[in-house]
């Protein structure tokens, strides 16, 4: 199974290491994959420096000395992770062409789409009982570094793997009628999604969420579940089905 963590779901330092020992524990009982992004640590590394941040289409503005920056946060924070899950092995896109992408040009400077994983290297470190920790920086052709969003990133490690993939985020899932607790769905198909985006009722910071769950579904991933990373318990629930909301083919 593949865990996407990062964003709002990191800032307290307290539930990080909570949800690394959930995933610590899930990880024993079968084959795990994190991807993790790390935008508040991003951000704080470049207002440090002076950089501003800039998104386009929801996407980082990444000029090559921002793309310095990037790179050394999220490697600094994927040492830190790995050390709490424990029994893991921190990683980047350049280690082994683990994740390959190619530049989307224009305005977004250094920002790519992955295009191929090294699926046969988290394959290998699974089977010897180490959880990979996937940081979502790539490399381009020739070895250059690449951002890449870590949604889309967890979507294509679970196509490359053809397994599920967990993303952990700030809400408790997909609501009908948004904020009302009741409306979560437990189950949507492809089809109910796509209508729900056009309806509208899947709107705002949601949809960039469901549409990282297609991409996902469409590269080969069994299943990709949203389900919030802000509260203990909620991951063991996300991977039995029993919270967050399941996108199915």
């Amino acid at each position: 199974m593949i865990v996407k963590y990062g964003g709002n779901a990191m800032k307290s330092p307290e539930l990080r290491r909570t949800v690394a020992r959930e995933l610590a524990a899930l990880g024993r009982e079968q084959p795990l994959v994190v991807v993790h992004g790390g935008g508040p640590v991003i951000e704080r590394e470049l207002a440090l420096r002076g950089i501003k941040s800039e998104f386009v289409r929801g996407l980082r503005v990444t000029t090559p000395a921002a793309m310095q920056i990037i790179a050394m946060a999220l490697g600094q924070l994927n040492k830190e992770l790995s050390y709490e899950i424990g029994g893991a092995l921190g990683l980047l896109g350049h280690d082994s062409r683990l994740l390959v992408a190619e530049p989307l040009g224009g305005e977004l400077g250094r920002v790519g789409r992955i295009v191929s994983v090294n699926a046969e290297l988290l394959r290998t470190l699974i089977g010897v009982n180490l959880t990979p920790v996937v940081g979502c920086v790539a490399v381009d052709a020739h070895g250059e570094a690449l951002n890449v969003n870590a949604d889309t990133a967890a979507g294509a490690v679970a196509g490359a793997l053809g397994e599920g993939v967990i993303f952990l985020t700030d809400v408790d899932g997909v609501y009908r009628r948004f904020p009302d607790p009741a409306s979560r769905l437990e189950q949507l198909s492809r089809a109910e999604a796509e209508a729900g985006m056009a309806e509208g009722w899947i709107a705002g910071g949601m949809l960039p969420k469901v549409r990282a769950a297609l991409e996902a579904l469409t590269r080969g991933a069994t299943y990709a579940t949203i389900a919030s990373g802000m509260q203990a318990g909620v991951l063991r629930q996300a991977a039995a089905g029993e919270a967050g909301t399941r996108i199915v083919p």
